[in-house]
């Protein structure tokens, strides 16, 4: 189902793209946007992980450095049938870890200090294994074309704004209400589209960790722990725009801040996780 919901969203992010640019700048100015937008994510998808894990400072850790770990993570991807990706650590005691990477042969796993030493072994593993499968099901580049095409709406709403929107190729103005809702609005359903779709991603990550670690419940446990630290021991690196990266939400603020959350809430995770143990690991319905 999320999968399907995943599809859908980038169908309706890819209609809206069109439409808009269309509206505002004909085919010459969406192409306009559409590379510029392209070329922000190409750098984006092939230097990202380097530029996020100098961000946060990770440092690479060998198996004589972490042994434990190193273990964990070697152990998941051979269950996951996946390349080893690269081990780092994080210097920062908020507990927390992401994966990153634009491709399986190109991984790269990465957790907190605060994370190897406040969980426990079983629950290390299930952040992992969740972290993997972003890895197996390519999420880095499904979330670029996500980015690619809201970026390239937010480029062709500045564009509008400076040059003036709703003139056409042909010479005729476009209908103003139109084009303001255009400009107003569609980047922001842009953003919407594009954090719905981060967040079906993250269900799918939580299902390939019961399953890799056939203990739902390892999971459920390390996020109700996670989210319980989150506010005591806040990240002091890094930035919002990574927010996506983390299996729990560093940055994000409670209220109406989570309606723009990247992550789905922490209880609808743990209830999901919790029906999965209940059905022998299936996944919910």
């Amino acid at each position: 189902m999320n999968r399907m919901k995943t599809l859908i969203l980038l169908a309706v992010l890819t209609a809206l793209f069109l439409w808009v640019g269309q509206l505002l700048g004909g085919r010459q100015g969406m192409m306009i946007a559409l590379i510029f937008a392209l070329g922000m994510n190409f750098v984006s998808y092939w230097f990202s992980d380097k530029i996020v894990l100098k961000m946060y400072g990770a440092q690479p850790v060998t198996e004589a450095d972490a042994p434990e770990f190193f273990a964990i993570v070697r152990d998941l991807s051979q269950r996951a049938q996946i390349p080893m990706p690269k081990v780092y650590v994080i210097p920062e005691e908020a507990p927390n870890a992401f994966a990153t990477g634009r491709d399986p042969d190109h991984a790269a796993v990465a957790a907190t200090q605060g994370l190897l030493r406040l969980m426990s072994r079983e629950e290390v593993t299930g952040v992992i294994a969740h972290e993997l499968g972003h890895v197996k099901h390519r999420d880095t580049l499904i979330m670029t074309v996500a980015a690619t095409l809201a970026g390239a709406l937010s480029q062709l709403a500045n564009f509008a704004l400076f040059f003036g929107g709703g003139r056409r190729e042909d010479g005729e103005g476009g209908h103003p209400l139109a084009g303001l809702i255009g400009i107003l609005v569609a980047p922001f359903a842009a953003m919407l589209i594009q954090m719905a779709i981060s967040r079906s991603r993250e269900f799918l990550a939580d299902e390939a960790s019961a399953e890799l670690t056939g203990n739902p419940m390892a999971l459920a446990n390390a996020l109700r722990k996670l989210e319980g630290w989150k506010a005591e021991v806040p990240m002091h690196h890094g930035s919002p725009a990574t927010a996506h990266l983390f299996i729990v939400n560093p940055f994000t603020a409670g209220g109406i801040a989570s309606l723009f959350s990247t992550h789905p809430s922490t209880q609808q995770r743990v209830a999901r996780l919790e029906e999965m143990a209940r059905n022998g690991g299936l996944r919910p319905a």
